[in-house]
């Protein structure tokens, strides 16, 4: 993409005015803040303190490794089926990752754009290499975000945090939100051996609740299945998610038998703005 193309997905962080090219690699506003846009062509839009820090570059290595063997390919084809129906022209996905996910809702088309948000610099810069007609943005999804009114079809959320308001601002009005979490049996097995960090038992509910005063729930898919994983597949899943900030992945990986039986359950959630 270009700087033409990614400035027209942003406000600024501080005044809350569009962004526009204002140099070379330089993004500003007309009350002059001006923000430099790295090289490999995503902008960096942070204000104040954090809570959380990004994936790392180990993280997003295990889950290139676990995705490109075609565990959650079974989502990834379910989140193509349901955005198909949509046919978006731009598409906002917070808590981009790798982009696989994105790759799986990106219709064909020259005019499709996309905007890959993420508080990881190096997930960001993975997924505009992925994805040509993605433009990157790292921001941090607790803030008001760097993103126009109105300027997505489609949000994607994939196992992120999310921000209800500002998503029905950034969202049209009869755009979707895809919200995908994991249901209380997800990696089940690991969690019983104490190998991947315990998760909240109702998070679906929690989720509709959270999101009901800004969107109403339209649709509902569910996805389960056990897979037979080998010691390097447990590392790995281990590795590329929060399990990984608690766990040293491959030792446990290693502490049992060489494969395992592991259960992977999503729930896919569709809403519309209110």
């Amino acid at each position: 993409m270009s700087l033409q193309t990614l400035s027209e997905w942003l406000r600024c962080p501080n005044c809350f005015l569009p962004l526009h090219p204002s140099g070379q690699l330089q993004l500003g506003c007309e009350r002059g803040h001006s923000f430099d846009v790295n090289k490999r062509g995503f902008v960096t839009l942070l204000t104040g303190p954090r809570k959380f820090i990004g994936d790392s570059a180990a993280m997003l290595d295990a889950r290139d490794r676990f995705l490109d063997a075609g565990w959650y390919e079974p989502l990834r084809d379910t989140i193509r089926t349901r955005v198909a129906g949509e046919s978006p022209r731009r598409i906002l996905d917070v808590g981009c990752g790798t982009g696989y996910y994105l790759g799986a809702a990106l219709p064909p088309g020259d005019d499709v754009r996309a905007l890959g948000m993420d508080l990881s610099p190096v997930a960001v810069g993975r997924t505009i290499r992925s994805h040509d007609r993605a433009d990157g943005l790292v921001a941090d999804v607790w803030s008001p975000l760097p993103v126009r009114a109105g300027a997505a079809d489609l949000i994607l959320n994939v196992f992120a945090p999310r921000n209800a308001a500002e998503f029905r601002r950034v969202l049209r009005p009869d755009g979707l939100l895809l919200v995908v979490v994991p249901q209380p049996t997800h990696l089940r097995q690991l969690r019983e051996s104490g190998l991947a960090v315990q998760m909240q038992a109702d998070k679906a509910a929690h989720l509709t609740t959270s999101l009901a005063a800004w969107f109403s729930l339209e649709s509902h898919d569910q996805l389960e299945r056990t897979v037979r994983l080998s010691m390097t597949e447990v590392s790995s899943l281990i590795g590329m998610g929060p399990s990984a900030h608690h766990t040293d992945s491959a030792a446990a990986a290693g502490s049992g038998s060489l494969d395992r039986d592991v259960t992977v359950a999503f729930d896919i959630f569709g809403f519309r703005r209110r």
